[in-house]
């Protein structure tokens, strides 16, 4: 029988390389055998990219367009994709072609196979500077130590599930802030990775700056892990053996050399145990901001315009 694939594509100003993303795809999926589509979701693009996209699903009823109000992030971007998608397999990847359509075929294969979620490894990021590389293989280093959810070292957001999959994430995992591709590891099902070598941008620029990466690492952090939240007690007890240590030096001066002068000892104890204070303070204000977020129910985002849906279809 035959299946559909749905291709999902974030598009945040990628008007330098969208044709020839279109058609390097739609090279690779007319040699494959099963119908599919393609779901651009324009995440608040500020430059022509959506005039390109409106040209594309013009030329071909296969292409839909899902155009949001303003700019709510590549995560969300991808959900939209996904809540979108028709299709009985599903295909995530970025616009510009670091992610490459050649790799479909292989990926068809594995979802005939009888796979459910297919994680494409990056092997090696020729784009990315040697700070994003040391600072992406850390992020998965630390993840792990944290979280009880072991995630694959370098996955990317270039990954395939089935239907199945895609409907829990359509129902279940709707959190505001969220990590897509550490979900989809986690769902279970029958899971597979493949090794890919990510290629150099088409055109452009990255659109995460190392900022966005230290948020978006520090949302990933809180979302799998609580264990932030204990580091209080882990400082309790440090400033209990650090007392233990200051008293029982203090005493010993007080018999070798007599009165000893405690005002710099007392400032550096003052100082580090605000310090550590308002660290703890601040990993609980990250939580609750986290909470509110939930707690507000504000949605993930907004669509202004759809081309090339059924308009019987409910919107989302």
């Amino acid at each position: 029988m035959n299946k559909k694939i749905s291709i999902i594509v974030s598009v945040y100003n990628e008007e330098e390389v969208l044709f020839e993303f279109y058609r390097e795809t739609i090279k690779v999926l007319l040699l494959i055998d099963h119908s599919y589509e393609i779901v651009f979701v324009n995440d608040g693009s500020m430059d022509g990219s959506r005039g390109l996209l409106f040209k594309i699903a013009k030329d071909d009823p296969n292409v839909k367009v899902v155009h949001f109000s303003k700019n709510f992030g590549h995560e969300a971007a991808m959900i939209a994709g996904i809540d979108h998608a028709s299709g009985d397999y599903l295909v995530c990847m970025d616009a510009d072609l670091q992610h490459p359509p050649t790799l479909l075929p292989e990926i068809m294969k594995k979802f005939e196979a009888g796979y459910d979620i297919i994680n494409m490894v990056r092997t090696v990021n020729k784009s990315a500077g040697i700070v994003k590389n040391i600072t992406s293989s850390a992020f998965y280093k630390v993840i792990n130590r944290l979280s009880d959810n072991k995630l694959v070292n370098n996955a990317s957001d270039f990954f395939g599930i089935s239907k199945r999959v895609a409907d829990i994430l359509r129902n279940n995992y709707r959190d505001k802030i969220r990590f897509l591709r550490g979900y989809v590891q986690n769902v279970g099902f029958n899971t597979i990775n493949i090794e890919y070598e990510a290629k150099r941008r088409f055109a452009g620029e990255s659109k995460y700056s190392i900022r966005n990466l230290f948020k978006f690492s520090m949302n990933t952090i809180m979302t799998f892990s609580n264990l932030p939240l204990k580091l209080g007690i882990y400082a309790g007890i440090m400033a209990i053996v650090l007392a233990i240590i200051l008293a029982i030096y203090t005493v010993w001066s007080f018999i070798k050399v007599g009165t000893p002068s405690g005002y710099a000892t007392t400032i550096c104890l003052i100082c580090f145990m605000f310090s550590v204070l308002f660290f703890i303070v601040g990993i609980i204000g990250e939580y609750l901001g986290m909470i509110l977020s939930e707690l507000r129910d504000h949605p993930i985002y907004i669509v202004e315009e759809k081309i090339n849906f059924d308009k019987a279809k409910k919107e989302l």
